[in-house]
């Protein structure tokens, strides 16, 4: 799959609610998840703050995902 091709196609809305889905089936809520309307695109992802021990939790998910 041309992954620049999928970027190119997928909306911050989507992001947001796969991220969500993802991150709350390995037990990590980001409370300020969402999207930040930049104009004139259409929006960018809003990740904001977490504490240490969620950045921790996502850091060691992500790092286990990379195999």
């Amino acid at each position: 799959m041309d992954s620049s091709h999928e970027l190119e196609t997928v909306t911050p809305s989507t992001v947001v609610e796969s991220l969500r889905e993802s991150l709350m089936a390995a037990g990590i809520v980001l409370p300020s998840l969402g999207i930040d309307p930049a104009p004139p695109g259409p929006g960018l992802v809003r990740l904001r703050s977490v504490r240490p021990d969620v950045a921790m939790k996502l850091a060691q998910v992500v790092k286990r995902g990379n195999g």
